[in-house]
């Protein structure tokens, strides 16, 4: 992955993404033929985690995908309250045991390590990739392709009006945290918020068709809140002194 990363850094973020969504699929796939949520997803998506790290670490690319100490002012970004939020999401209806406690471990390790992934790979590889003078243009994209993403759990059973509402919320999301990651030079506030939201959907109540909707609404007004407000000092100046 070193060679195609020197010769062009958007093939290997795409790479990355078309092995961890095929990956990951499948895995889930044979979990669910086995009987044992997320038996073969957790260990693939360790041992994912562990290579991302390992290749960042190894090639001393840390601070270009945003795995370095956050660099803003907390005050100046409402103390992350809004992500807080955003995480808090899936416990709002209530908590409740939805697996076995072995596969409720399971579960959690494989979420907890999704919301890394996802974040070195669309908000680290990705971003970094298409990232030019048109900077505004690049987060969009970063989060468009982040909510398209999710159109995959289609193929693992999810119903379509849950799914089409779960894209258009990871598109807002994942817009916001492509923000956070530009100007904070950061990618750990995102992914603890992701790794929680991720990891607490093991607790999550069933929602009703016009709660799923209402909560959606409320993730993309806080995220599109959220942007503007981290936006309202402009990006144009950043752009030109990063390149």
């Amino acid at each position: 992955m070193k060679r195609v990363y020197e010769k062009n850094k958007l093939h290997h973020a795409l790479i990355w993404i078309g092995i961890y969504i095929v990956l990951s699929i499948f895995a889930d796939q044979v979990s669910d033929m086995v009987g044992i949520q997320k038996l073969f997803t957790a260990p693939l998506l360790i041992g994912i985690s562990v290579l991302l790290w390992r290749f960042i670490q190894k090639e001393g690319l840390s601070q270009t995908f945003g795995l370095t100490a956050f660099c803003g002012n907390l005050k100046e970004y409402l103390f992350f309250i809004p992500l807080a939020v955003i995480a808090s999401c899936n416990l709002w209806n209530g908590v409740r045991m939805n697996f076995s406690l072995p596969e409720t471990v399971l579960y959690i390790v494989s979420m907890l390590c999704a919301g890394f992934v996802e974040e070195v790979i669309f908000r680290g590889f990705l971003l970094r990739a298409i990232l030019g003078k048109k900077v505004l243009q690049a987060l969009f994209v970063s989060g468009l392709t982040f909510g398209l993403g999710h159109i995959v759990n289609l193929l693992n059973g999810a119903d379509f009006l849950p799914t089409l509402l779960q894209v258009g919320y990871a598109f807002a999301v994942g817009f916001l945290f492509a923000v956070i990651v530009y100007k904070g030079k950061s990618l750990y506030p995102c992914i603890l918020t992701h790794s929680f939201l991720n990891a607490t959907s093991a607790f999550a109540v069933e929602r009703s068709r016009s709660n799923t909707i209402l909560i959606s609404m409320i993730l993309c007004i806080i995220s599109a809140g959220y942007i503007l407000y981290l936006l309202k000092g402009g990006l144009e100046q950043e752009a030109d002194e990063s390149q």
